[in-house]
């Protein structure tokens, strides 16, 4: 079972608006930290956002900030919302075609394996798996040109 992008996207935005603690940040920081498109991260944002995971600060100081408390994020809740589904197999998916469906063992072998890998998740919150802002990259960014117009310009 492989996870979407759009589901890795949404874990590692979560980690860096949690490491960010009060501090806004914006979708084109995030961008850049993590070297991915800043058009795919705005979906994974106003996914988040829909959610109640981030909180969206509109206007000219505008950016993101976690909408709930890092121990309040479980990491299933969060799968859940981003993953599309979990049809490992086509029997699990819409539109089955399986002549197997109604006799095949496998899939309730399968549906035991996914709800367990959900289970897992569930255990975990964003706290737990939280990072310190100079994990990313090793060291902080240095602030760009469009950050410091946004913060008003002083340092």
């Amino acid at each position: 079972m492989r996870l979407t992008n759009f589901s890795d996207y949404a874990l590692r935005m979560l980690m860096y608006a949690a490491s960010a603690g009060d501090r806004l940040i914006t979708i084109e920081e995030t961008a850049r930290t993590f070297k991915v498109s800043k058009t795919h991260l705005n979906k994974v944002a106003n996914t988040l956002t829909r959610g109640g995971y981030l909180k969206a600060v509109r206007g000219r100081s505008g950016g993101l900030v976690l909408g709930l408390r890092p121990e309040m994020i479980r990491i299933g809740d969060v799968i859940r919302l981003t993953e599309p589904d979990f049809a490992v197999v086509e029997c699990f998916a819409t539109g089955n075609q399986c002549v197997l469906t109604g006799s095949c063992k496998l899939s309730s072998m399968f549906g035991e394996a996914i709800a367990s890998f959900q289970s897992i998740l569930d255990r975990y919150t964003l706290a737990d798996v939280a990072l310190m802002p100079q994990d990313f990259l090793g060291r902080p960014l240095p602030p760009q040109p469009s950050d410091a117009a946004q913060s008003g310009g002083v340092s």
